[in-house]
């Protein structure tokens, strides 16, 4: 006997943080059959970033720049790579 489930309707919500607190308490198999999920590719996500300030002494900045300037590289995209392969590496 092949018996099928229904499943529940995704409820309404007015803001996103109600929809964050209910997802945050509940089972989402509840709503949704997984199984029969497909897989999509969205190839042009980029990563989330975040804008920071960073006080660095004038001869360190210029030393960056000069690095990334023989590189042929924006200086902050230099940053980015350094702190990517340090973090890497440990």
């Amino acid at each position: 006997m092949n018996k099928q489930t229904t499943k529940e309707p995704i409820p309404k919500f007015k803001t996103e943080a109600q929809e964050r607190a209910y997802w945050e308490s509940h089972d989402s198999t509840v709503h949704v059959d997984w199984a029969k999920a497909q897989k999509v590719k969205l190839p042009n996500l980029r990563p989330t970033t975040k804008t920071i300030s960073l006080r660095l002494p004038q001869h360190l900045l210029d030393s960056i720049k000069v690095a990334a300037n023989a590189r042929d590289v924006p200086y902050q995209s230099l940053i980015k790579v350094w702190l990517q392969e340090k973090l890497h590496s440990h």
